[in-house]
């Protein structure tokens, strides 16, 4: 059993696939080990050790091309078949083939990281969905199955590497599959309710904070799907969500790092020359000037993580308020993120610049200070991550600009004007339409 983002024993349907004795293996594959940040390394090493306690120490560790290091372990333990489940991501899923091409064993997919595998939904034509609203139709209507149960097979071991040592920049939440069920369990009881109406309120502990169990397979989404009911249907929404976007990237695997609307690549006219790289480099440190913007930098590079309304109110301030490429933010992210997901992180990015799925248009500008006020009414979420606004009192906090002493512990002045700049980047988003 070769596991890879499916970091788990419960509700494993490859694991139970693979038979009666199995040896359980994890590969540092050097391509997505020199790829990822020491964060997104740190807790991929403590979610394996907790795998590993799962399987009674019985995980085998090895480093290299997988291509190589599959068939030599198959001839080690003479197995007679290999077991993943699928990887629908560009680069897994060509190294799953390579892999295929060097055994001679059968590699049996059983599986994927999603409840509905990308790429099964389909319109009538028998082409992709690009809008999330009638993809969720289809997908609810197509439907899952029901977690994977069943008598657990008996490990058995080989030789070992040891796991690399890493440190991670930030804290880190506790990695595995009993963090994983332990966090849903705490949110299904104290926030799922609410969820519709706290999600969108950084200052509270109202969404899932699942994210990263999922990217690593610690928790499987048709778990959760499981658990919920019809009156849930806004946060089944969101694990739709994740879906679509990976969707979207087995469709289009360029749209990674390329721009569904090519227009934005080649003839939008971004900023660039040393003022550019100082805007960017003052979004990337949290000191832009605009509080909501600054808190959730600083909440990316201080914990690996941001809410979700937030990425979205950075991520419109990079691209439209500083005519940044959203490529450059979503790089960023990822540096940073300890639940970097290729597929939402990239596709995410794109919805808020306006140039990937959806009914998303560019002329939807994120005004900073109005959601900051909407969505963090009592400043306690700036206050939290920009400590030279904590004597400011209530949402008073958002306008430190407007506040008798602001700016008296060495907050920074804004960088851009925010109505200036919406013009601008309207005006950026005119001079393409209709062009190819």
């Amino acid at each position: 059993m070769w596991f890879r983002r499916d970091l788990r024993i419960r509700d494993n349907p490859a694991l139970l696939a693979a038979g009666v004795e199995v040896l359980p293996v994890f590969v540092f594959d050097p391509v997505l080990w020199d790829a990822s940040s020491d964060t997104r390394r740190a807790y991929l090493l403590a979610s394996l050790t907790s795998l590993n306690e799962s399987l009674a120490g019985n995980l085998v560790i090895r480093t290299g091309d997988p291509s190589r290091v599959i068939p030599q372990l198959v001839k080690e333990a003479n197995a007679d078949s290999v077991h993943i489940a699928a990887d629908f991501g560009p680069y897994g899923s060509a190294r799953d083939t390579k892999v295929e091409k060097e055994l001679d064993v059968p590699l049996v997919r059983t599986g994927s990281p999603y409840a509905v595998a990308p790429g099964r939904v389909v319109k009538s034509d028998d082409t992709p969905y690009r809008v999330f609203t009638p993809f969720y139709k289809a997908w609810a209507t197509h439907g899952w199955r029901a977690p994977a149960t069943g008598a657990l097979p008996t490990f058995v071991t080989a030789p070992s590497e040891p796991m690399p040592q890493v440190t991670s920049p930030v804290p880190l939440p506790p990695a595995g599959e009993a963090a994983a069920w332990e966090r849903w369990k705490q949110f299904k009881k104290a926030a799922l309710a609410q969820y519709d109406e706290t999600r969108n309120r950084p200052d509270l502990d109202g969404t899932s904070a699942l994210s990263h169990h999922l990217k690593y397979g610690e928790i499987h989404p048709r778990s959760l799907l499981a658990e919920l009911q019809p009156e849930d249907i806004v946060f089944i929404k969101e694990i739709c969500w994740r879906e679509f976007y990976a969707d979207i990237l087995f469709h289009n695997p360029l749209s990674a790092s390329r721009s569904l609307d090519a227009r934005y690549d080649s003839i939008m006219p971004w900023a660039s020359g040393e003022e550019a790289e100082t805007f960017f480099n003052a979004w990337c440190q949290g000191r832009t000037g605009y509080p909501i913007v600054d808190a959730g930098m600083r909440q990316l590079t201080t914990t690996g993580w941001v809410h979700n309304r937030v990425r979205m109110i950075v991520a419109s301030f990079l691209v439209k308020d500083l005519h940044i490429p959203w490529q450059r933010g979503a790089i960023f992210f990822m540096q940073h993120l300890r639940d970097g997901d290729i597929a939402s992180n990239s596709h995410g990015w794109q919805w808020t610049a306006g140039c990937g799925t959806d009914a998303s248009p560019f002329y939807r500008v994120f005004n900073p200070i109005s959601q900051g006020i909407k969505f963090d009414p009592d400043g306690n979420y700036v206050r939290q991550y920009v400590p030279e606004l904590a004597h400011l009192v209530g949402d008073s906090i958002h306008e430190p600009w407007d506040t008798l002493g602001g700016y008296d512990k060495g907050y920074p002045e804004q960088i851009v004007d925010h109505k200036a700049e919406r013009e601008a980047a309207l005006a950026d988003f005119a001079s393409i339409k209709g062009r190819t």
